[in-house]
């Protein structure tokens, strides 16, 4: 004989909770959020009137009637680059620690998943925002910030005083990866990245066009491709692997290192020599890039310490109120790891 499934237990109430422990719903309340006012006998009776329901307190509905919650909103360019996975586990480890929550969200270089994230966000009443901007949403979030929520810049050095950041220099970032390369010898260079709306992109483009200024011979190309991940990058590659050999480049920086693993497929599958033929360089160090086919040289971010850093930040300011905070940029320094797909 098979068994019929039970109806699920519908959940329990603090009104349940009051009448099965004889007390009033105040009282449950008080039991649950400041217990110094109940008697500890009368505490005994509600704490076993709810482990007999099973009663689960709605955290989320107590935090809506406060107007706040216990949780902070993340907003990242795009989570399939380890670089901002690393920033993640940068800002949960430090929020953690405050026994408080983070909502990841991703909007994937979409400005418009963007707006929505921000919408929902204030929705939820998150108290704190931590953001890596796809395009200028300053106005959007002086609106947060007028209505109370602690916002951080995130890989973004913030503009204007009014706001806290969390950066790494990748105007000098571009300038080290495009250093690197002529000093090696090479001279036609090109930069791929996805588009310059995209801040990080445009200094580290305005970084490579700095270094191949200062040498007369040096030529750079940019070439702009449709995001900043693999797929788009063995497509542009393959498109380099089919010019004529004088007019390929001898060196590609990559805007980031998945956009320079893209490339690596394409050179290699096309049977380009990977640096002989034509170096490459990334961006972000991601874990990847030392275990790649050929390990690729990149500069590298501190990712994590950078997620650590704009929690501790933002953290600060949600305690402080967010109008009374002194704002700080913090601005780390890029560094170069070269690897054999620069040096051989």
């Amino acid at each position: 004989m098979v068994e019929t499934p039970s109806a699920p237990t519908p959940a329990s109430s603090l009104r349940d909770v009051a009448a099965l422990a004889g007390v009033s719903v105040g009282t449950v309340s008080n039991v649950l959020n400041h217990p110094t006012k109940v008697s500890a006998q009368t505490a005994e009776r509600v704490f076993a009137a709810i482990q007999q329901l099973g009663f689960v307190r709605n955290e989320a509905a107590r935090q809506l009637r406060q107007g706040h919650s216990r949780s902070v909103g993340l907003i990242v360019l795009d989570i399939r680059n380890p670089f901002f996975t690393d920033v993640a586990q940068g800002v949960e480890d430090e929020v953690t620690a405050r026994s408080r929550s983070v909502l990841l969200a991703n909007c994937a270089e979409d400005a418009a998943r963007e707006s929505a994230y921000l919408d929902l966000f204030e929705e939820q009443r998150v108290d704190g925002l931590l953001i890596s901007p796809v395009g200028d949403v300053l106005e959007r979030l002086d609106r947060l910030r007028a209505r109370g929520m602690a916002v951080i810049l995130v890989d973004r050095l913030a503009s204007t005083e009014s706001y806290s950041s969390v950066s790494v220099d990748d105007v000098r970032g571009g300038r080290i990866a495009t250093e690197h390369l002529l000093s090696l010898g090479r001279r036609r260079i090109t930069f791929v990245g996805a588009s310059t709306d995209i801040e990080q992109v445009r200094d580290r483009l305005a970084g490579a066009k700095a270094a191949v200024a200062e040498v007369p011979d040096a030529t750079l190309e940019h070439r702009e491709i449709a995001g900043m991940n693999v797929a788009p990058a063995l497509a542009e590659g393959e498109r380099i692997v089919a010019l004529p050999p004088g007019e390929r480049p001898d060196a590609v920086f990559a805007a980031n290192d998945l956009i320079a693993m893209g490339m690596l497929q394409a050179f290699t599958l096309g049977g380009l020599r990977v640096p002989d033929d034509v170096a490459l360089i990334g961006y972000d160090d991601i874990d990847y890039a030392a275990s790649a086919a050929i390990p690729l040289s990149s500069i590298r971010q501190p990712s994590r310490e950078m997620g650590r850093r704009a929690a501790e930040l933002l953290l600060t300011e949600i305690e402080a109120g967010s109008r009374n905070a002194e704002h700080q940029h913090i601005v780390f320094e890029p560094e170069l790891v070269a690897r054999a797909s620069t040096l051989g």
